[in-house]
């Protein structure tokens, strides 16, 4: 009796001290471990995810997407549900086109949570969620497409992983064309079964931004600008297309053209919209503005006639024409129709430095045309106080200065446009409100603007620099430049950039173009290489834009 007593009392013992030791481990558990161990609970089963708002799209004047969001979606993994990683690795790689490896590293991460792919096509979610796999899901996302494919590249610009625009109109409108993200939390059971996904945040979706670019005038003109590249294999060039009336930009092309899809193989400096950002000494392009100044101070008429000597002496420069000739008279129009260096310097040196300073900074050059585009270069022109001896023998004939196409046919724009100065447009709506016309104002007077587009009718006339270029019906007007390129302190004599800017028809405009190309190979000369390019945008996008001649 007295040993099953004992028993008793050592067996009653022992569930006393279980019983201690499940309270005491019970109090830890509540008590010191709750707070952490609650939060450990949820976390595993709460998920909150970003859902992105869907971003704007890029349009062209007709409408047409240029660049767009579409559904996709996002594939993730819950690694502790997932029963068999390896074999789960193995169906999903070759869906998602990711390495067996790199999926079976997500499916077995420590978390709670883990990203398989982003912004898969619809197409592929669907194979995915055909395979039926525990612990896999997926997200509503977007992916960026681009309709037009190569179509406007640099001007488009493109997107980073985030859907934030990284170069180009994407990156400009950056504000308005993205989106805001929304939150929603997945919430499952003890199993890890989801049970609920609740919307913590909305997504709202960004605002389309629409262009003035012509979709057609567009084509057509990186087409020719791919021929002058194949032809001629130049460092890069570009084209711009303008209404002068409203400044509206039409076309804006460059080449080499690239992929906003695909940006990969692409350099910086192809990625680079020349039409803004290319710095280039313009050559005879510039004259125009350096005689458009003389009228304005009434130191010449285009009749004024000028004995130039072969070469002519300013300071420690000797200015020459690009043909050999003897002495010979010559009036302001011919000086710009056979762009004669010698009469340029001529008409400037009578100008004088100050004029011409002010005059040059009046068309706009060394400031940015306030072109809807990030970042716009200034071009370098120097200030007066800058100006050597030897100045006014280079800058009279665009040489010693730099300026962008951009500011070029602006200046030109200016001049077609009877004297007055705007910004050029490219955008044309945000969203649904319009944007207002870009107000100008009065650089040189309206009859000054028609002496020099009558001038430059005698570049494309016979014994002008463009004489071989002509359209059936119209009369054209423009200017050729040949520039040496500046390197070393000097001059190469073996790179140059080739221009033709113009317009039609010629007294009253209704198109302009510019083809600027750098450093051409075979042909250098304007006249060769850039004009009869701007002939073949003309020849199709005045019938195009039913402009008929007068």
């Amino acid at each position: 009796m007295r040993l099953t007593d004992r028993r008793i009392g050592l067996l009653f013992a022992g569930f006393l001290l279980c019983f201690l030791i499940i309270v005491c481990r019970a109090f830890w558990l509540q008590g010191v471990e709750g707070a952490a161990l609650s939060s450990q609970a949820v976390s595993q089963q709460t998920e909150t995810v970003m859902v992105p708002g869907l971003r704007g799209s890029l349009l062209d004047r007709s409408g047409n997407k240029l660049a767009a969001s579409e559904d996709a979606a996002t594939i993730y993994a819950t690694p502790y549900q997932v029963k068999n990683p390896p074999q789960a690795a193995a169906r999903l790689a070759p869906i998602l086109e990711e390495k067996k490896g790199e999926v079976l590293a997500a499916l077995t991460e420590e978390s709670g949570f883990s990203y398989l792919a982003h912004k898969v096509n619809l197409e592929t979610a669907a194979k995915v969620e055909a395979l039926n796999l525990e612990g896999i899901g997926q997200l509503p996302d977007s992916r960026r497409t681009y309709p037009q494919g190569e179509m406007a590249g640099q001007v488009i610009g493109a997107v980073g992983s985030e859907n934030q625009g990284l170069i180009g109109l994407e990156q400009g409108e950056e504000s308005v064309l993205a989106g805001s993200d929304g939150e929603k939390r997945i919430v499952t059971d003890a199993l890890g079964e989801p049970i609920k996904l609740e919307t913590v945040k909305e997504a709202e979706d960004g605002e389309d931004v629409q262009l003035t670019l012509d979709p057609v005038i567009q084509q057509k003109t990186e087409q020719v600008l791919n021929e002058v590249g194949e032809t001629y294999s130049p460092k890069g060039a570009t084209a711009i297309v303008v209404d002068p009336r409203t400044s509206q930009i039409l076309a804006m092309a460059n080449w080499p053209p690239v992929n906003p899809a695909d940006l990969s193989g692409a350099s910086e400096e192809d990625l680079m919209n020349r039409a803004t950002g290319f710095n280039y000494e313009p050559g005879s392009t510039f004259k125009a503005f350096t005689v458009s100044a003389a009228l304005e101070e009434k130191l010449v008429t285009p009749t004024t006639e000028f004995t130039l000597p072969p070469t002519l002496q300013v300071a420690d420069r000797t200015i020459e024409d690009a043909e050999e000739r003897g002495t010979e008279n010559m009036t302001v129009a011919q000086i710009l129709a056979r762009s004669s260096n010698v009469g340029a310097v001529t008409i400037g040196l009578q100008l004088g430095a100050e004029k011409f300073s002010k005059w040059i900074e009046r068309f706009g050059f060394g400031a940015k045309t306030g072109i809807q585009f990030p970042g716009e270069e200034s071009g370098i022109v120097p200030k007066l106080s800058e100006y050597s001896g030897s100045s006014m023998g280079n800058l009279p004939i665009g040489q010693g200065a730099a300026v962008t196409p951009m500011q070029m046919v602006a200046g030109y724009t200016a001049i077609a446009n009877n004297g007055i100065l705007r910004p050029p447009q490219l955008i044309k709506r945000v969203g649904e409100e319009e944007v207002h016309e870009p107000k100008g104002h009065r650089v040189i007077k309206a009859e000054v603007a028609t002496e020099v587009r009558e001038m430059l009718e005698g570049v494309l006339a016979a014994g002008g620099t463009a004489s071989e270029v002509s359209v059936p019906g119209y009369t054209l007007a423009g200017k050729t430049g040949t520039a040496q390129v500046a390197e070393n302190g000097g001059y190469s004599e073996t790179k140059y950039v080739a221009s033709f800017i113009g317009f039609a028809p010629a007294q009253h405009p209704q198109l302009l173009a510019a083809v600027i190309v750098d450093q051409p190979q075979g042909e250098i000369y304007g006249g060769s290489v850039a004009a009869p390019a701007f002939g073949k945008i003309a020849e199709f996008a005045l019938p195009y834009l039913g402009i008929s001649q007068e």
